[in-house]
């Protein structure tokens, strides 16, 4: 593989292996204490930078080893991670372990002062990106919701995303992950240890992650990504770790504007 020099200066001729567990359509090269994520330039890969840089010492991000971008391909050199995802066999097989190291990592979120913040991903900015993937023709309906589009569904995804301006919640900003999904949050024990894949991290509404976590934990709990069903999970053990009532609103509306990411 033909890597920057800046990048290659870092990880020579180290064994790697290759992570299949993402869904961001980046590579992903996974060393002994290193990762390298290749992916094409973007806002998402710039931001992603940028708040890992802003992040360092704030929460438990990775720390920027070498950073490049060569024809339109971003190179980001980071360290890794300690723990293990909270999509790992340890915590599906002890759910209230699990949601608590994810309840932490949010309340460790919101947390965050936010007055300098480079990452802006609130409902107006979110919506205008939502309305360039529709204008591009870059919305994957092979990997959506069952019932978002179709007979029980929106016609189409500008039929969702016009449905979505019409329909804007009342915000409650904070520092959002922006995709706080399982394999994203790693934890040790009962604490969250790290958080990756920080390409849509910055301002918004904090039901947005409750969303996508409250999301990501039915589809490994009914076997979406594992290929095995765990045994039933109760859906509301997120929220009493959190202490708060669910908005399903809210949840409903963050789920369908991830759509088109």
């Amino acid at each position: 593989m033909r890597l920057p020099e800046k990048i290659h200066k870092w990880i020579s001729d180290e064994a790697y292996r290759a992570d299949e567990i993402g869904m961001s359509g980046s590579s992903v090269l996974i060393f002994e204490d290193k990762v390298l994520k290749i992916q094409d330039r973007s806002k998402e890969s710039e931001n992603e930078y940028r708040m890992m840089l802003w992040l360092q010492k704030k929460l438990p991000v990775p720390q920027v080893l070498a950073y490049e971008i060569v024809d339109q391909k971003s190179y980001l050199l980071m360290s890794k991670c300690s723990g293990k995802m909270t999509c790992e066999e340890e915590y599906m097989r002890s759910p209230e372990a699990q949601v608590k190291v994810l309840a932490e990592g949010l309340k460790k979120l919101w947390q965050v002062d936010i007055a300098d913040c480079p990452g802006d991903w609130n409902l107006q900015n979110k919506l205008a990106a939502a309305r360039e993937q529709v204008e591009m023709g870059l919305v994957d309906m092979d990997n959506v919701e069952p019932d978002t589009f179709g007979e029980k569904g929106f016609r189409s995804p500008e039929d969702l995303l016009q449905w979505l301006y019409d329909h804007q919640p009342k915000e409650e900003l904070v520092l959002s992950h922006g995709d706080y999904c399982l394999p994203n949050i790693f934890g040790e024990g009962n604490g969250v240890s790290g958080y990756i894949d920080l390409g849509r991290t910055g301002i918004a509404d904090k039901w947005c992650d409750i969303a996508l976590c409250y999301r990501s934990l039915s589809h490994n709990y009914t076997g979406r990504y594992h290929g095995h069903a765990y045994p039933a999970y109760d859906d509301m053990l997120l929220f009493r770790e959190l202490g708060i009532e669910p908005d399903w609103e809210k949840i409903r509306y963050y789920i369908l504007l991830d759509e088109f990411f």
